[in-house]
């Protein structure tokens, strides 16, 4: 079933890259969320850095997720921040309750300088229980999904990272699983090639998984 979106919203345009120009790094937003109870964890491409322990290219930005129920709490820790929606190549800025009740994505802005600083998903679960937003049969306790750092940065695991990848693979993400593929042991990868098998038959990052 698809959803439907409220009215307005202002669609993507040419500057929306610039405006990420002054993304902030993990470290940054980690001490701010220093002590809040809700779990979360950094997500996609700065996730794998995370995991191999380097910075291996570029980032377009930065993305942490937390559990839809908990994002108050996270909100709450920038409050010189707006926070915009954003859902089907559109943003609303300064979002309400009835375009974050239908739309995962929440962009947080410099007000000032219109710059956006990190990209926060909300996502679906039940209690402790972290459930895939690809497939809700995906299902895991959040302590399976999330590992930290040497100095305590909680990011999702590489398998998890790659799965989420695998939708519509780009460039980069194609670079991403070739870097990190080698570093995965064979639990790990035995789970990604189940999640892929359950949520993208045929993929074809399903042969190089094979054994």
């Amino acid at each position: 079933m698809s959803v439907i979106l409220p009215p307005g919203g202002a669609v993507f345009d040419d500057e929306i890259d610039a405006r990420w120009a002054d993304a902030w790094r993990p470290g940054q937003v980690a001490a701010r969320l220093s002590g809040v109870g809700t779990p979360w964890y950094v997500a996609a491409g700065w996730a794998l850095d995370l995991f191999r322990g380097e910075r291996t290219r570029a980032h377009g930005d930065l993305e942490i997720a937390v559990p839809a129920a908990g994002f108050a709490e996270v909100r709450a820790c920038f409050p010189e921040l707006a926070c915009d929606a954003v859902g089907s190549g559109r943003v609303w800025e300064g979002a309400g309750t009835e375009v974050l009740a239908v739309t995962h994505q929440t962009w947080f802005r410099d007000p000032a300088s219109g710059r956006f600083r990190f990209d926060v998903f909300r996502e679906p679960h039940e209690g402790g229980t972290w459930i895939c937003r690809r497939d809700a049969r995906l299902r895991l306790p959040y302590e399976a999904v999330v590992e930290r750092t040497e100095d305590g940065i909680p990011y999702l695991v590489p398998e998890l990272v790659l799965l989420f990848k695998a939708k519509a693979v780009r460039a980069k993400d194609q670079a991403d699983f070739d870097g990190v593929l080698p570093l995965l042991g064979r639990a790990r990868r035995q789970a990604l090639r189940g999640w892929l098998e359950l949520v993208h038959p045929g993929h074809p990052w399903l042969v190089r998984l094979e054994g």
